[in-house]
């Protein structure tokens, strides 16, 4: 599986310490920015991950800002993009089961490396349980056709 991540400047460590762990665990990482703590628009690095899940160059996408607010708001943007803001691993085993998340949002000055990991362990062993959710994630789907 291929993760797309990014991040903005706030949340560059913590990118680093969930990519380290995505590649430990035998993922494949395209990691499309930022590269340091120099000052960013997070709305840039939202748009590559965004844009590459989208675009199926990647299965699955993880951005950290500060809060995870801004990228999740900024990911949303992009048709075909179900981007979750999760803090904890519930929030992100069920943004997999009943949205269907392909991003996973966080905010490095919310959690820690510890949690950041277990919540990405969390997200990426869960499956869309499909049925009367599909229908759910079929009408937010169709959101992207009414909006140019």
């Amino acid at each position: 599986m291929t993760i797309a991540i990014g991040s903005d400047h706030a949340g560059f460590p913590l990118k680093q310490v969930v990519k380290l762990w995505l590649e430990e665990h035998g993922y494949e990482v395209d990691d499309l920015g930022t590269y340091d703590t120099k000052s960013v628009d997070y709305p840039d690095y939202a748009a590559a991950v965004a844009h590459a899940v989208a675009e199926g160059k990647a299965d699955r996408g993880i951005l950290i800002c500060g809060t995870g607010i801004g990228m999740s708001m900024s990911a949303n943007k992009v048709p075909g993009i179900r981007a979750a803001l999760c803090t904890d691993v519930y929030t992100a085993r069920m943004s997999r089961r009943h949205n269907d998340a392909n991003v996973l949002c966080m905010g490095a000055r919310v959690i820690g490396p510890g949690v950041a990991e277990s919540i990405v362990e969390a997200w990426l062993s869960e499956e869309f349980e499909g049925g009367r959710h599909a229908r759910r994630v079929g009408k937010i789907n169709a959101l992207d056709e009414e909006c140019p």
